[in-house]
């Protein structure tokens, strides 16, 4: 029976673990660690299935290809924690879940746009302190006024896009790849021309060289100073000192962050009681009452967490059966 190892595994996932594991008469062994502490693990296996967000060390490829490891899926859409030369080297083929859930994550933007439209962090804010009174500068904006710009229009900005433009939003978006059958939703435009114009800019795109930095101190002074930023992509897509810096000099009002630099040391960790000094730029955005701050959870529902167990076995198992996976990364 073909075994496979899944590392860094939640309780949330072992039901549809369980289910495949029935369905396709495979054994699959868990472990809440991650590949860096489990690679001992391998040696009694055919395929890896793993999961995180930290870099995977420089000697574990050539680990995984002594102990007979043909591939490494990761139940993930990034997969800037692999190192994909050092990988292919070992003979690894390496196989992502692009596309677990559009929606998943698309939905959990949108939310976060409407937080910001309504001003809900500062009510949040007051009404956390008891004080129950509203201000001049709290009135809202309705969304079927609201210009929203989204850079990255692929699988989760084109769904987003689809959902504003059904609540009657003007949709701006930026991409530089635009589709031809998003036309008659988005109206494509510059990356200036989007920062200037949009009442809540929201951020959807993959981490790559390009990418990295992509919005910097330049770019918040092109803004309102009305404006709300959305960050579900990935936390170095925006420099973070330069988006304090922007907040606090009210060049834009808000900023709701699901990802952010230095989530790494942070997220799935309990900081009741050690807080964030080891943190300081995580710490710094903690402490400001115009941010929003979730744990990468816009990915975490139902239909996503299934999808990302589903697709990468599945890529798992077609590797090893010699197929060529659609998801594989070149």
């Amino acid at each position: 029976m073909t075994k496979i190892l899944m590392t860094s595994v939640r309780d949330d996932e072992q039901a549809a673990i369980n289910e495949f594991a029935k369905e396709h008469h495979v054994e699959i062994i868990t472990t809440p660690k991650l590949i860096d502490d489990a690679v001992e693990l391998t040696k009694d296996v055919d395929g890896l299935v793993i999961q995180q967000r930290s870099k995977l060390p420089d000697d574990i490829y050539t680990q995984l290809k002594a102990n007979g490891i043909k591939q490494i899926a990761t139940r993930t859409a990034g997969f800037d924690m692999v190192d994909i030369d050092k990988a292919h080297e070992s003979g690894l083929v390496v196989t992502n879940v692009p596309a677990y859930s559009p929606r998943s994550v698309a939905e959990h933007a949108l939310m976060q746009i409407f937080r910001l439209l309504r001003k809900s962090y500062r009510f949040d804010s007051q009404v956390a302190q008891n004080d129950y009174r509203w201000f001049s500068d709290e009135q809202a904006l309705e969304i079927h006024t609201a210009t929203i710009g989204i850079i990255g229009v692929g699988r989760i900005g084109g769904v987003l896009a689809k959902l504003l433009h059904a609540l009657g939003a003007t949709v701006i978006g930026y991409d530089v790849k635009p589709r031809e059958e998003m036309k008659e939703t988005v109206e494509y435009v510059s990356k200036e021309e989007l920062l200037r114009r949009s009442d809540v800019v929201s951020l959807h795109v993959d981490l790559n060289p390009t990418s990295k930095g992509l919005l910097t101190a330049q770019d918040f002074a092109i803004m309102k100073a009305s404006a709300g930023l959305v960050n579900a992509s990935r936390g170095p897509v925006v420099n973070t000192a330069d988006l304090v810096a922007a907040l606090k000099n009210k060049e834009i009002t808000a900023a709701a962050l699901d990802t952010f630099e230095g989530e790494n040391e942070v997220v799935m960790t309990d900081r009741t009681n050690k807080g964030l000094d080891d943190a300081p730029l995580v710490k710094e955005l903690h402490t400001m009452d115009n941010v929003i701050l979730t744990p990468h959870i816009a990915f975490f529902t139902n239909l996503a967490v299934k999808n990302m167990v589903d697709f990468s076995l599945e890529d798992t198992l077609a590797v090893l059966d010699g197929k060529k996976s659609p998801h594989e990364i070149q």
